[in-house]
């Protein structure tokens, strides 16, 4: 009977070995999509997306109809002080503060201060947006998820410029530290240099009073 050589099968289990290594691989690693650094986010395409997404929703919830939505009078008047309040923010105090980051991207606390307004406008957008779900038309809704979803990722990208910035900013204060450690320990220690001419210091020596001592008396 003809048989097989040993390292035949040596091949064989190798090969097999290496095709499960790349599946498991194919399948454990991210998609491209998820692989984008937070490094790469160029932050003022990020800050005329916010601008701009602002600015359209800013004009269609103007264009809302909220009295003609199928709910009661409570909800209508909630559903239209959280327009209104989105409104206010996107026309007032939104575009000031993307401009703060616009002249300094570095400035953490105007990017944290742009930051916390987008959760909060998020929030109120989407509370905006469930309530014409449940009473307004098919196109109030459409129009206002797209707009939550756009500040929704808007809000998210930011968060990650944030996450390298920090990084970066405590690379650099480490490296000044590690900088600053390396010229103490270089600087030449001072030297005290002992004259041995110099003549001694004389000593003054305090004067005794003398005690005055009574004189001995010759016995009778």
């Amino acid at each position: 009977m003809w048989r097989i050589p040993t390292a035949f099968w040596w091949i064989v289990a190798a090969c097999f070995l290496a095709y499960s290594w790349q599946h498991l691989a194919a399948q454990t690693s991210p998609a491209p999509s998820m692989q984008t650094s937070a490094a790469n986010i160029d932050v003022s395409s990020l800050l005329a997306k916010i601008d701009q997404t602002s600015q359209s929703a800013s004009v269609d919830i103007a264009r809302l109809h909220i009295e003609k939505w199928k709910a009661d009078s409570s909800d209508k008047q909630q559903a239209q002080a959280n327009a209104d309040s989105v409104q206010r923010n996107m026309t007032a105090a939104l575009p000031g503060m993307i401009s703060a980051v616009r002249s300094s991207p570095q400035d953490m606390a105007a990017t944290f201060k742009l930051y916390r307004n987008l959760n909060a406008l998020y929030d109120v957008m989407k509370t905006l947006t469930e309530a014409s779900a449940a009473f307004g038309p098919k196109q109030d809704y459409q129009s206002l998820a797209q707009y939550a979803d756009a500040m929704d990722g808007h809000r998210r990208n930011l968060a990650d410029y944030m996450e390298t910035l920090a990084a970066s900013k405590d690379a650099e204060l480490a490296r000044l530290r590690s900088q600053a450690k390396t010229q103490v320990a270089d600087a030449p220690a001072k030297k005290v240099i002992i004259d041995d001419n110099a003549p001694a210091a004389k000593k003054t020596a305090k004067k005794k009073s003398a005690k005055a001592t009574p004189s001995a008396t010759n016995p009778q």
